[in-house]
């Protein structure tokens, strides 16, 4: 657990991020409305007045951060801290988070630049940043619905393995957002000792890198899918229909709206083919793709839009 702390902060800073240190507690109100403000975590002779609970989340320390950013003319912080948050006052009630938020045009760096405003895949990108720089099993994780009231009801989700939560991300509840005069807000908790330690590995040296010479194919599918199905699940689908081949499957696009049956949505992934032995022909690359669908349709009930 020790060693995920310092791990945490190097993911972030690498995601572009800038670490913040706040106080452990905040007022009662702040507390209330992120889950928190038991009596068990008030303070009997606090350092302020209005500093008298225990926080129940790095959340509303962070949000108070980016708004005094806001009112120096820095509209568009990117901060994270990783440290403890209180769930009661028994031994096991203290968890180490690695939150973060970004605010406006904070974006990730890319090759296109800030030209947006930050989203709930943003948050994602973060969280699961932090969950690959710890060791923990990404590729067995899930993106679900299921964030706690104070993220965006139709824009968060929670990153689970199995039934476990190992983080919650999405955009901020616009209320709070408001409250704080703040714009978009994208935001992430990783619950730091969540995920299973690492499987130790039988020999102390990395395994041999193996590098295909062959250039990778990428091919898009959209998929007309019902509006509960998660997104997530297709890209795995994607992923697991060709183990061999298949090198990796995001999503990039997702739309429901004209042109889209009531009750459905479409869901456009990218899909990276990576041959190792030679050069995929064209009726491989068919053959591959004939797979994917099969397997997001078995996994789904999805169907390839025309």
């Amino acid at each position: 657990m020790q060693r995920r702390v310092p791990q945490a902060r190097r993911a972030l800073g690498a995601r572009g991020m800038n670490e913040v240190v706040t106080w452990s507690f905040l007022p009662r109100k702040k507390a209330e409305r992120f889950g928190g403000g038991q009596p068990d975590l008030r303070l009997l002779n606090s350092i302020d007045a209005t500093l008298d609970t225990m926080r129940p989340s790095v959340l509303p320390n962070l949000i108070e951060a980016a708004t005094r950013n806001e009112a120096r003319g820095l509209s568009d912080p990117a901060l994270f801290e990783v440290g403890p948050q209180y769930k009661d006052a028994t031994p096991t009630g203290q968890r180490t988070v690695a939150a973060g938020l970004r605010h406006n045009m904070a974006v990730p760096r890319n090759w296109a630049g800030p030209t947006r405003t930050v989203d709930a895949f943003d948050a994602k990108a973060d969280a699961l940043a932090v969950l690959a720089g710890i060791g923990a099993p990404v590729d067995n994780m899930s993106a679900q619905a299921g964030a706690p009231d104070w993220y965006h009801p139709g824009r968060s989700g929670a990153i689970k393995l199995g039934d476990r939560v190992m983080a919650h991300f999405g955009e901020l509840h616009p209320e709070i957002a408001a409250a704080a005069d703040l714009k978009t807000v994208a935001v992430f908790e990783v619950f730091l000792d969540a995920p299973p330690p690492p499987k130790a590995k039988a020999t102390k040296a990395r395994p041999k890198l193996v590098l295909s010479p062959f250039q990778p194919v990428e091919r898009d599918f959209a998929f007309l899918v019902d509006a509960a199905v998660e997104a997530e699940k297709i890209a795995r689908a994607a992923r697991n229909a060709d183990k061999a081949l298949i090198a990796g499957a995001r999503v990039f696009d997702l739309y429901a709206g004209k042109g889209v049956p009531e009750g459905k949505k479409s869901i456009a992934i990218a899909v990276t083919l990576q041959p190792v032995e030679r050069t995929l022909t064209d009726a491989e690359i068919e053959a591959v793709s004939a797979k994917i669908v099969a397997a997001v349709a078995k996994a789904t009930g999805a169907v390839l839009r025309g």
